[in-house]
């Protein structure tokens, strides 16, 4: 990567691009082609919790799969879809800099940037690195079917920092090919434009399609654009197997940050951006291309095989504002971050559906590997009087970081109304890092990690009737510090923060799943999680955040969820989380910037910053009929907020609403759906993110006032 480049679109993007074109070109004669055949509906089925497909009323674990995309969304940030899950708290930023924040019974809530403490999967194939550290940005919601969402103890057999798992999965192509293309634009200078193919030609299965989108930003300084395919490929094989070739790529140039505002700033005009924003030119380029190929083989006796391997390579270039006098000491690692990364691995499982004692017995059992190797040069962000450019080297090395798991699990039925299931994994993570930037005054800083962790979980489900089930579970998971977290010593030294140890938790979850009829569902689940060695921000000095390990913290709470046909063409449903996350011990941080030795005590019970303590969703949608008018109404509500440790200040309660509306065409070889769309209908002021902990005390991510979308999908069917 050249440092002082404009960060164009990378060449590697475009044979991605090229590829997912050739595709859709070669699937519309193999549309042309087809018979026609009933819409797909989406499946009750999820593999989140057990490796197998299985109803989620039969998991004893709190679980959901929502369909991926709706006709009067955006379809751009998978926040639009998890709002609506229990337990998660998922909000955009209104930053395209920075990832959506996504936190799971307030695990996660702590990051700043990207996602941590929640497990990332796309197909089956990690979004997440080794480290724990992941991304959302390339997941392509026109070509999905459904995201799941894994709260609680079971989640645990996801390995390193899953507090839950988020898994996304491509749409299987329709059995009548089709070609489908959409646009929706609004305000701010909102564009999104897609084109997909989907369908079935012999023995491939095809789904291939991109999306661009674009911006000018709620704020100042915040436009961005941003270009994702992805496409799957799947032969069906002799002996009843598949092979799928999933691919999917993304491209973010120079979104600008226009980073957060202080209390006073965001009180008095929350469309304005921090002056260092402009000042420094702040912004971020990313470009990503991943590739992964899944096997999977059914064999006699009821034995199967399931194989995958991955390969990918995310490109990073970020401009910071840290002032250049916090830049003058030789330890110093510039203003500037340019991460290259390769990352890739594998997993090999066996499944088997036997008996035991003459009842069910299912076995998963298999081991992964995944490996990251990052190249990580800084730069000072000034040459001479100018600002937000690409000055000195100042930082040089060589990062590496290998997990390596072992896991099994076990579900037994030994009587109809009783399921016993039982896992566990062994994890196995490895931190490497090689200085290659060494001088008179800045000694050869590297070092290694080792972090070695076993987590067990157990559940049972009981039947207590055909329409009434209830769960116990319980679990053991644990949560490495990332990269960015071991980066800077909180001693003021320099090299990496090798002292940190990783995160332990206690995971207990009671629960009751109820299905009276098929128009009417219903579930409620209490929750607890007891941590030790809690990271927890040490000092902020130069720009640069430093962390440390305390004793305990907890988070407890409840979650409800409704789901009911209130009338033939009305439906509505409801998620409620009440969230208690706090540090049950005392320690010591910073108070401000800069600050290099923590000296500011937290007293035991503080809540932990990021978590809300309530958040509700509500909606109500009139659809006849899957064709002609529809109708949609949405709520929700988010508690306070805390933005520090010490609970200096919080970002405060809002409830925001939402009205849609649209009308379906059906032709014989044709579909059209429009919408228009209004969002926060009464134009509340609010803080729709907070930045946890920030040095400067620029804490509050406006939410955007009252905005409106208009748009149309369209929809070419085969013969």
């Amino acid at each position: 990567m050249l440092p002082n480049r404009p960060f164009p679109p990378s060449p590697s993007l475009r044979p991605a691009r090229a590829l997912l074109a050739l595709a859709c070109a070669a699937a519309l004669p193999a549309a042309a082609q087809a018979q026609s055949a009933p819409p797909l509906r989406l499946p009750s089925v999820v593999v989140s919790a057990t490796y197998t497909e299985r109803d989620t009323f039969e998991v004893p674990a709190s679980i959901d799969a929502e369909p991926a995309r709706r006709l009067d969304r955006l379809n751009v940030n998978v926040s639009e879809t998890l709002n609506a899950v229990p337990g998660v708290l998922a909000r955009n930023r209104q930053n395209y800099a920075q990832d959506e924040q996504i936190s799971i019974r307030g695990f996660g809530a702590r990051s700043t940037f990207g996602i941590r403490g929640v497990r990332l999967y796309t197909d089956g194939i990690p979004a997440s690195m080794p480290d724990g550290a992941g991304q959302v940005s390339h997941f392509n919601l026109e070509t999905a079917d459904r995201i799941e969402v894994l709260r609680g103890p079971f989640s645990a057999l996801y390995g390193n920092s899953s507090g839950g798992v988020v898994q996304i999965f491509t749409a299987d192509g329709t059995a009548t090919p089709e070609l489908r293309a959409g646009i929706a634009g609004g305000s701010d200078g909102t564009l999104r434009a897609n084109l997909n193919a989907r369908g079935v030609a012999g023995d491939l299965d095809y789904n291939l399609g991109v999306t661009h989108f674009e911006t000018d930003g709620h704020r100042a300084h915040s436009a961005a654009q941003r270009t994702s395919g992805n496409g799957r490929l799947r032969w069906q094989l002799p002996g009843g197997g598949n092979l799928s070739l999933v691919l999917n790529t993304v491209n973010i140039p120079n979104a600008l940050d226009p980073l957060g505002l202080g209390r006073a700033q965001f009180e008095q005009d929350p469309r304005s951006v921090a002056e260092v924003a402009t000042t420094y030119n702040t912004r971020k380029s990313v470009s990503q291309q991943q590739g992964g190929l899944i096997w999977e083989q059914p064999l006699a006796a009821a034995h199967s095989l399931r194989a995958m391997g991955y390969y990918g390579q995310r490109d990073v270039f970020q401009v910071l504002a840290i002032p250049p006098g916090a830049q003058a000491s030789p330890l110093s690692q510039g203003g500037v971050i340019d991460l290259a990364n390769e990352y890739g691995g594998g997993d090999v499982r066996w499944l088997w559906n036997g008996q035991l004692a003459g009842a069910p017995l299912e076995v998963a059992a298999g081991v992964a590997v995944d490996r990251q190797r990052q190249h990580r040069t800084g730069y000072e962000n000034f040459v001479g009087d100018a600002l937000g450019v690409v000055g000195r080297l100042r930082r040089d090395q060589i990062d590496r970081v290998e997990s390596r798991d072992l896991y099994a699990q076990a579900s037994w039925t030994p009587h109809p109304d009783w399921t016993l299931s039982a896992g566990a994994r062994r994890s196995r993570i490895d931190f490497d890092s090689r200085d290659r930037y060494i001088t008179a005054t800045n000694p050869d800083d590297s070092g290694t990690a080792d972090y070695g962790q076993t987590t067990p979980v157990a559940g049972v489900l009981w039947r207590a009737s055909p329409t009434v089930h209830a769960y116990a579970a319980y679990g053991r998971g644990f949560e490495t510090p990332t990269f960015a977290e071991l980066g800077y010593r909180n001693d003021g030294g320099s090299g990496l923060n090798l002292g940190l140890a990783p995160a332990r938790t206690r995971n207990a979850e009671l629960g009751v799943k109820l299905r009276p009829d098929a128009a009417l569902g219903m579930e409620f689940a209490v929750f607890r999680a007891d941590s030790r060695d809690e990271l927890a921000v040490a000092t902020n000095s130069g720009g640069r955040t430093t962390y440390q390990n305390i004793d305990r913290s907890r988070r407890q709470g409840a979650e409800a969820a409704l789901r009911v046909d209130v009338a033939p063409a009305w439906q509505f449903r409801t998620a409620f989380t009440w969230v208690d996350a706090t540090f049950e011990s005392p320690f010591l941080t910073c108070t401000g910037s800069p600050c290099t030795t923590p000296d500011t005590p937290v007293a035991a019970g503080q809540r932990i910053p990021g978590v809300a303590r309530e958040a509700l969703f509500m909606g109500l949608r009139w659809q006849p009929a899957e064709t002609g008018w529809q109708a949609g109404l949405e709520g929700r509500y988010i508690g306070e907020v805390p933005t520090d440790d010490l609970g200096r200040d919080r970002a405060d309660a809002y409830a925001v609403f939402a009205l849609s509306a649209g009308y379906t065409l059906d032709l014989p070889r044709w579909r059209i759906g429009t919408f228009a769309r209004v969002d926060n209908l009464f134009d509340r002021h609010h803080a729709g993110s907070v930045i946890v902990n920030d040095g400067n005390g620029r804490y509050f991510e406006p939410g955007p006032g009252r905005t409106f979308l208009v748009g149309a999908d369209l929809r070419w069917r085969a013969r």
